[in-house]
């Protein structure tokens, strides 16, 4: 009977069954064989609602689509382009910067190439940037922010991460030690993308655009009300003065009020829409957390974390192998399957087993986040790929060649993150 339901569930998983659904019954399942009442399963969907941070997901959400949908990202641009544009490979840098704030901001790779792909290409373009590069740039680029604040990714890791310390003896995660620690290695990504932008351009130097005063006075003034948003967050969060929820709330609210009645560029009819969609999605994603705490709550029952870790001991000899075999397994997963879809899945297996090989559950985010961001344009799925394929009108395979310089370039950084843990928590520590 138990091998039926279970051949069932693959069955459904594969002609394209809601995620949420085949997990809620594959914890039923495993409770069901462990001859476990399966009112259970409600005692361990509740257990999500226990989460102080749980409300700053739809708030920060909400803000990111509000974001998304003004002119933020031409502002952004041109703030951008008058502060670095003076510097070598200077519209490169720009597409790096505007990219990653960008995506922290609204908290969508998609989004960025959408909303700033077709200002960055033609901008690369015409600073006489090649056409392969600067496609292969602006795909990169798109996933840069998810180790930045306020990063949907990172918090989401740590509500999961939160709630497994509750059910297992592990060091419990704080979201701000998360946000901490993506600081640096975002950093180190955009850098080291940049020395590849200035290697690959060097034997045809780019004309540099002069720095002038008054158009980053200008650029900083129309951009004046959006400007004070990351400082407001970042400061908040890491003086102390404000929790994450309370942070989120006032990002909220500040983005609402500058953005429909300063900026006047979301009419109010607009609004409702936007409320709804980025409810539908927030909807979505807590649907799956609170069913990944009904399968989480079954793994533990059922021991598999400690027979997985028993079984890595026998088969890894030692922690730099584990972190080896954990990488090439995330960026895999992070070309096959949606970032929300492979924390929910992957973390509550994870994170046990390399809290015993002696990683840091906030490195371990770092890393698994850092993969994600990664497997965005990994060939062959890789979302990003089709996204820029459609907004770019280019091929598939066109995008391929495109791209992977630029993934060599971040799987070294991702290697650094990786074996140099202190990259990340040194901020923490």
């Amino acid at each position: 009977m138990i091998w039926l339901l279970i051949l069932l569930l693959v069955v459904m998983a594969l002609i394209g069954a809601p995620l949420f659904a085949i997990m809620i019954a594959a914890a039923a399942v495993g409770y069901y064989s462990l001859d476990i009442d399966l009112s259970v399963l409600h005692i361990d969907i509740y257990q999500l609602s226990d989460s102080v941070v749980l409300m700053a997901l739809p708030l920060f959400t909400f803000a990111g689509f509000l974001l998304s949908e003004a002119k933020t990202a031409d502002r952004m641009l041109r703030l951008s382009q008058a502060a670095f544009g003076w510097m070598p490979g200077g519209m490169a840098f720009v597409a790096l910067i505007a990219c990653a704030f960008f995506t922290a901001l609204t908290g969508g790779s998609g989004v960025t190439i959408v909303a700033l792909g077709g200002l960055l290409l033609p901008a690369l373009l015409k600073g006489q940037y090649p056409e392969r590069f600067s496609t292969g740039l602006v795909t990169t680029s798109g996933s840069l922010g998810l180790l930045l604040v306020p990063s949907v990714p990172l918090l989401i890791y740590g509500i999961i991460a939160q709630q497994m310390s509750q059910q297992l003896d592990m060091p419990s995660v704080e979201i701000v030690d998360l946000y901490l620690a993506g600081i640096v290695p975002a950093l180190l990504m955009i850098g080291l993308l940049y020395g590849y932008c200035l290697w690959a351009t060097r034997k045809n130097p780019i004309p540099r655009q002069a720095f002038a005063w008054r158009e980053l006075r200008n650029a900083a003034w129309e951009a004046r009300w959006e400007l004070p948003l990351p400082f407001v967050v970042l400061g908040g969060i890491f003086s102390g003065f404000l929790v994450i929820s309370e942070a989120a709330a006032i990002t909220a609210l500040y983005v609402l009020i500058v953005e429909v009645f300063v900026y006047r560029e979301i009419g109010l009819r607009r609004l409702p829409g936007l409320m709804r969609e980025s409810m539908v999605m927030v909807g979505g994603i807590l649907l799956i957390l609170a069913v990944a705490m009904s399968f989480t709550g079954y793994l533990v029952y059922a021991g598999v974390p400690e027979k997985l870790f028993a079984f890595m001991q026998e088969h890894v000899s030692s922690k730099l192998m584990f972190l080896i075999l954990l990488n090439i397994v995330l960026l895999i997963l992070g070309a096959l399957l949606d970032i929300f879809a492979a924390l929910v899945i992957m973390v509550p297996l994870l994170l046990p087993v390399a809290v015993g090989y002696g990683i840091d559950p906030v490195h371990l985010g770092i890393i698994f986040v850092a993969n994600m961001q990664i497997g965005y344009f990994t060939p062959p799925v890789g979302m990003n790929l089709f996204i820029a394929s459609y907004r770019f009108r280019k091929s598939i395979t066109e995008l391929y060649s495109a791209t992977i310089p630029f993934m060599f370039v971040l799987i070294l950084a991702l290697l650094l993150i990786t074996y140099v843990p202190q990259l990340s928590l040194f901020l923490v520590r």
